[in-house]
């Protein structure tokens, strides 16, 4: 991106200039990080497994593994960069690169969300026409327009910033190149682009909300007609899980944008965006999937496969193919292989 100012690179303060916090800080983003890695991708690989999560559900917690471990991964290298090696450096085009694609991964979430709940509405207030409304064409429909609102979004956040005059300091008060951090340091007057940044990002927030409002409105006034208290239960703890992270979610956003840069500190700012940047992409895959009965049934399903090849290639490499010894174990791990899959093994009655 092209610009008339003559800063080339930006400067991330980070979190603590205390050396003394640096890595500590620097071990727990770690070990958060690993856990969003393990947690995201390995919720796409047993959706992408397991036949029995290829429903519109999973589909869309696919997605939101997809844009969680991208969203995260834009920022939390940087941070973890800085925090062990005080590279706190960034370029121009880097900065621009990484409010670009976060903006755009955080607005993909926001509508899927909001697609998730439009989902668990038809699931829950209409279970007979399930299947003929949430076809796959209207699946790949709403996950096609998020990522293409996404991306638009972060065009328009993008270019509205940097077209900026960036004449004083370089100096970014955040741990990542925010909207918000970023515009506060130009030189130019920036009431017209705080403006679109508000408008656009409220638009965005508030049709997400009053989507996910009016589902769950209607979700909670079908639950308390069910005559069954379990099935009530259910629907009402995992109405109240979502609920949570959507909180999470949307309450630090509401915080970060929709008011003016200078109503709030830089370090209230940062540490309101270590939720959404670091914990939500880590606690999304518990909140959402891992509470879930067919998730782990599937995550089992995994395990023990694992298993069994691990104990089939032990028996291969240490048991003489003539031994006896060796089909009965092979025996026993297919029996095994089948009662888990729920299937009978051939040549035995029901």
């Amino acid at each position: 991106m092209k610009n008339s100012t003559e800063v080339t690179e930006f400067i991330l303060l980070g979190l603590t200039d205390d050396p003394h916090l640096q890595i500590p800080l620097f071990i727990m983003f770690t070990l958060i990080y690993l856990i969003t890695l393990v947690g995201n991708l390995g919720m796409i690989l047993l959706i992408l497994l397991d036949s029995h999560l290829h429903t519109p559900m999973y589909f869309f917690l696919c997605n939101l593994s997809l844009v969680d471990f991208c969203y995260s991964t834009a920022v939390t290298p940087t941070v973890m960069a800085g925090l062990l090696l005080n590279d706190k450096v960034i370029s121009y085009n880097a900065c621009a690169a990484q409010m670009f694609f976060f903006g755009a991964l955080a607005t993909v979430e926001n509508f899927l969300l909001a697609s998730m709940a439009y989902d668990r509405f038809v699931a829950v207030c209409k279970p007979l026409h399930y299947m003929t409304t949430m076809t796959t064409g209207r699946c790949a429909f709403l996950a096609t327009v998020s990522y293409i609102c996404g991306f638009l979004n972060a065009s328009i956040h993008a270019a509205d910033t940097f077209s900026l005059s960036f004449c004083r300091s370089n100096v970014v008060h955040h741990f990542f190149c925010d909207i918000p951090a970023v515009m506060v340091l130009s030189c130019s007057d920036r009431h017209v682009s705080e403006l679109v940044l508000v408008s656009v990002v409220s638009f965005n927030i508030f049709f997400a909300l009053l989507v996910i409002l009016i589902s769950y409105t209607l979700i909670f006034i079908t639950i308390l007609k069910m005559p069954s208290s379990s099935g009530y239960q259910k629907a009402l703890s995992t109405c109240a899980s979502h609920f949570v992270a959507v909180s999470i979610f949307y309450g630090t956003i509401i915080f970060m944008y929709l008011q003016p840069s200078s109503s709030h500190s830089m370090d209230t700012d940062k540490m309101s965006s270590v939720f959404y940047t670091m914990i939500i992409p880590m606690l999304n895959p518990i909140v959402y999937s891992l509470r879930n009965k067919e998730v782990k049934t599937a995550f089992m399903k995994v395990i023990l496969g694992g298993v069994r090849i691990t104990l089939r290639l032990a028996v291969e490499l240490t048991i003489p193919p003539s031994s006896s010894t060796r089909a009965l174990v092979t025996l026993l791990i297919d029996d095994e292989q089948y009662r888990s899959d729920g299937v009978h093994p051939p040549g035995t009655d029901r």
